[in-house]
């Protein structure tokens, strides 16, 4: 493909945060362009009625939070054949995020480091821009929310609610993210009790909220875990989650882990702290999303994110248990027409399977999974 002959080594040539606002704003120029050039090879309904927490999808492939923090070139990134896009993480106070650089590239792992800090406008800046625009989508937006770094973990929950009330006007789900390596502190708030307060809370508010706007039902909140967190820990996590009746969880986010790279130990060294993510991740995501699967009896929906790079991947994750799954380092690496490419393999591998809906691959594999 012309992006992995051509343009991905001219863009690997500069500093990785600069190529990725770069890709950012290009796409955020023409939607209609890109539209005409990657149109999706898939016939809608390949994949059986996709209907995720009440929400309908056009397909199974969507995009990660933290490629598009702003919400600046959502129409750009949908008409790459993306089914769905998490745009975030964003914060109720606006931040600048950590000191650059901060993305690091690990080519020879297929893998990127960040430790970007929420870097985005705010909450507010987010809902007013997607709020503005006169476009009808044609796909599914999810938002991303988390801490400010500036308030203290005994505030957070406020300030959790507070970027809920701002953006579920414009958002179709919302991701509660507790798991960036990235803010010190977010990832006390995955503990049991602390899971509780939270979720109970947004969910209260999320009832009240749907009531104001005579919705049918309150809005999908899900949330985001690390790939760090141990078997005990997992099975606290689903009963909270059992108990706030949240509608999904997103498994998972980027690990401190650093075991197993062929990039040398000085180098990753040198680059510091930060979130891996990328195929590093592939089996440790697998493992989670199957162990979440069996915890909670199929019952949550669970989408699945870490080191997805082509439809085998995304095959392999949705074996063991995911309902949909997420790109961001294979984007980085594959390109744009990863999306296609991924929704394309996925038919032909339930043409291969003699399946009709992708509902009847869901988890179909999640005890062996498990066990690995």
């Amino acid at each position: 493909m012309l992006y992995r002959s051509l343009l991905r080594p001219i863009l690997f040539r500069l500093p990785p945060e600069t190529a990725h606002e770069l890709a950012l704003h290009s796409l955020a120029l023409a939607p209609n362009l890109t539209k005409r050039f990657l149109a999706s090879r898939v016939k809608p309904g390949a994949f059986g009625e996709l209907q995720r927490f009440g929400l309908k999808f056009s397909n199974p492939v969507g995009l990660a939070a933290g490629f598009d923090k702003d919400g600046i070139a959502l129409e750009g990134l949908a008409a790459l054949g993306f089914g769905f896009i998490e745009a975030g993480t964003v914060t109720f106070q606006p931040q600048p995020g950590n000191e650059r650089p901060r993305l690091f590239r690990l080519p020879e792992d297929k893998a990127l480091i960040n430790r970007a800090g929420f870097n985005n406008k705010g909450a507010a800046a987010f809902a007013q821009r997607v709020g503005q625009s006169s476009t009808r989508r044609d796909y599914v937006l999810g938002v991303s929310i988390g801490k400010s770094k500036s308030v203290p973990l005994e505030q957070a929950i406020d300030d959790y609610t507070r970027s809920f009330e701002v953006v579920y006007p414009v958002a179709d789900y919302v991701a509660v993210n507790v798991s960036s390596p990235n803010t010190p502190g977010l990832r006390d708030l995955q503990h049991a009790e602390h899971l509780k307060t939270l979720l109970q809370t947004l969910q209260q508010r999320n009832l009240y909220l749907s009531k104001v706007a005579a919705r049918t039902g309150p809005l999908p909140l899900l949330v985001k875990l690390s790939p760090d967190l141990n078997q005990e820990e997992l099975e606290q996590i689903v009963d909270v989650a059992q108990r706030t009746e949240i509608a999904g969880i997103i498994a998972t986010n980027t690990t401190i882990s650093r075991e197993g790279l062929r990039t040398s130990a000085n180098q990753v060294e040198a680059f510091g702290a930060g979130g891996l993510s990328g195929q590093p991740l592939r089996a440790c995501s697998d493992r989670m999303i199957a162990q979440l699967h069996q915890l909670s009896s199929g019952k949550i929906p669970l989408i699945g994110v870490g080191g997805i790079f082509n439809a085998e991947d995304a095959w392999q994750s949705i074996c063991s248990g995911a309902s949909l799954i997420q790109l961001y380092t294979g984007f980085i690496y594959q390109g744009p027409g990863i999306a296609g490419e991924i929704n394309a393999g996925l038919v032909e591998i339930m043409r291969r399977e003699g399946l009709r809906s992708l509902d009847d691959a869901v988890g179909c594999r999640a005890k062996e999974f498990a066990a690995k």
